[in-house]
């Protein structure tokens, strides 16, 4: 583990006490992933732990997921921090000691060292009682992975009620551990889900003349779709339409009537947002009535684009810079992924750093959500190191 260069000795020294347990939270977290909004072996480890804390749970309604509060000394604002809590269906493949012990599931984008890094952050700041002004809030959010998420639904149950600003973090590989990088506005991209239903008239595969072919129409339909992003929106505007799955017909000698596309776009434009849902439907009911099909189109999530704060940004900087090294503060670029954290930015300021888990040596270097993906563990020191110390500045900062 690398050696840090703190001005702030005592939120390291406390980090470092607490990363052996932290690495044991982290592989039973990963030995037993759960799916969106089924975490509830997850949810009631979580408790347990911050219970153990003397962190005060809240009242929740939603069946996963959890919100404790770390009260301070004395008065002052209410610091929030997000961790996601669910896995993915995948298979895991990267032969570790303590991987995967549920078929087909996975914490394959680092939700586990999510929170690790957030309870080793309530473990500091527990230790920091007498500093602390105000209070912090952990959340424990289910079904990031899962459309429309659990975020939004953790906002409408309230508890963003007396919440200042909020942190988040989202491990990321292609960035070397022991370094964090901060992406100023727009970070993670507008998100549009959406399926469509190709209907045709289906016939023997020898007679196509009596029928409508779904399939040939939905080759078009693919084509169309694509034509979107290079026709018809300005190309220097970030976007890109990804169908992921067609299912259709039931025989080789059977034309089929009927085909589904599970399809998602993304952009970093509010206005191209808000045109995509129009621009899918004309270029798909175009194609089909052209075919003599007819179509279905069924929206079924969006994501907000997720809005980084600048100040809070500025914080994290400047926080990681003393407690560790200047240098290893990174300026990235925003990528089309879609992360439902947006909807608490949307409520109060904050931002998500990216936290850098990358380590070729032990094959720490596999993109999000592969089969293969590894995290230097060693990530959740340098994590919790900055959230803790980013709350105590933040709460000094506003208490004079």
């Amino acid at each position: 583990m690398a050696r840090s260069k703190a001005k702030s000795p005592e939120v390291i020294e406390s980090a470092r006490r607490w990363y052996p347990r932290q690495v044991k939270w982290r592989r039973h977290l990963h030995q037993y992933p759960e799916t969106a909004n089924q975490e509830f072996e997850t949810t009631a480890f979580l408790k347990n732990e911050l219970k153990r804390l003397g962190l005060k749970l809240r009242t929740f309604k939603l069946p996963t997921g959890l919100v404790a509060d770390l009260q301070g000394a004395r008065p002052g604002p209410t610091v929030a921090i997000r961790s996601d809590i669910d896995a993915l269906p995948v298979q895991e493949q990267t032969g570790l000691p303590f991987a995967s012990r549920i078929a087909g599931r996975m914490h394959a984008c680092g939700h586990d060292i999510h929170m690790a890094t957030v309870l080793g952050t309530a473990a500091v700041l527990s230790e920091s009682r007498r500093e602390l002004a105000g209070q912090v809030r952990f959340l424990f959010q289910p079904a990031e992975e899962e459309p429309p998420g659990g975020a939004e639904r953790m906002v409408k149950a309230g508890v963003l009620k007396g919440v200042d600003t909020i942190f988040g973090l989202h491990v990321d590989p292609s960035l070397s551990v022991g370094s964090i990088g901060l992406c100023d506005g727009p970070m993670m991209a507008q998100v549009y889900d959406f399926d469509i239903t190709v209907k045709g008239r289906g016939s023997h595969a020898a007679r196509p003349h009596l029928s409508v072919d779904a399939v040939v129409t939905s080759a078009a339909v693919v084509e169309a779709l694509q034509r979107i992003v290079s026709r018809y929106t300005d190309p220097a505007i970030p976007l890109v339409l990804t169908i992921g799955q067609i299912s259709g017909g039931t025989a080789r000698n059977v034309i089929a009537d009927r085909v589904s596309l599970v399809c998602t776009a993304r952009t970093l434009s509010p206005s191209v947002s808000r045109r995509l849902p129009s621009m899918v439907r004309r270029a798909v009911t175009g194609v089909c009535r052209a075919h003599g099909a007819t179509s279905e189109i069924k929206a079924v999530a969006s994501y907000p684009m997720l809005v980084n704060d600048v100040a809070t940004n500025r914080l994290y900087g400047q926080v990681f810079g003393d407690l560790f090294d200047r240098r290893r503060v990174k300026q990235t670029t925003p990528i089309l992924g879609g992360e439902d954290f947006a909807y608490f930015l949307q409520k109060v300021p904050g931002a998500m750093f990216r936290l850098g888990a990358g380590n070729k040596k032990i094959g720490a270097d596999k993109p999000w959500h592969s089969a293969k993906f590894i995290v230097d563990e060693n990530s959740m020191l340098y994590g919790t190191g900055l959230l803790a110390e980013a709350v105590l500045r933040y709460v000094r900062g506003r208490v004079r």
